[in-house]
């Protein structure tokens, strides 16, 4: 959440909204998310994992 209140600042906002969450999810949380060999071995990617996680949290009102 620092990262994207961060990014809204820059880009000239003093509020933070979703898709400046989403644009910094990758980046932020990349390295953070450890896989199973056996997910790796079958080609998950910490990537995949973190989109499917934001294509199934709605975003709040």
């Amino acid at each position: 959440l620092a990262t994207a209140r961060a990014w809204a600042w820059l880009t000239g906002r003093d509020y933070v909204i979703p898709d400046d969450v989403k644009a910094l999810a990758l980046p932020t949380l990349r390295h953070r998310v450890q896989l199973r060999p056996e997910a790796e071995m079958e080609g998950v990617t910490a990537d995949s994992v973190i989109n499917a996680i934001l294509a199934h949290v709605p975003v709040p009102r």
